[in-house]
């Protein structure tokens, strides 16, 4: 994982603490940074941008497997592209995340101000920014406003 430039690390703290301080309101899961990786099903190694896994499956791991990389998948992820990004590249680890059990992601492209909307088993929404994100069934009332970057 390549270290990010200043605009992108801060959109990225931006949307950590956004869903932090849904997940706080909430208590209904536990919010991750890009500095966590998940051994995905499939054996590959991934760290999203942001992620979060619902509490009663974060407890069911032993507090050995929480300690080191979890072998879990997310509920919820975010990619956001930086400038140095391979578009092709965040498509497919978006689609991996897909196929591990993800529920719901965004790839969030500031360079083509869009967002991609994914969902388990269905056809990945495009949106143009400027925009409003619904974290649906996975994240009960959450809500995240996306203005143009």
């Amino acid at each position: 994982m390549s270290p990010v430039g200043g605009e992108s690390g801060n959109r990225e703290a931006d949307l950590i603490i956004d869903l932090g301080i849904w997940n706080r309101q909430t208590g209904l899961g536990y919010v991750f940074s890009s500095s966590t990786i998940f051994k995905l099903p499939n054996g590959a190694d991934r760290s999203p941008d942001v992620a979060w896994i619902k509490l009663e499956r974060w407890q069911a791991l032993t507090p050995e497997q929480r300690r080191k990389f979890p072998s879990i998948a997310p509920n919820f992820v975010i990619e956001l592209r930086s400038a140095t990004d391979d578009l092709a590249m965040l498509h497919s680890k978006m689609q991996e995340y897909m196929d591990a059990g993800v529920r719901l992601g965004w790839l969030i492209n500031p360079q083509q101000q869009q967002v991609e909307i994914y969902r388990l088993k269905q056809d990945v929404e495009v949106r143009n920014l400027p925009t409003e994100l619904s974290g649906e069934n996975v994240l009960p009332e959450f809500s995240l406003s996306l203005s143009c970057y």
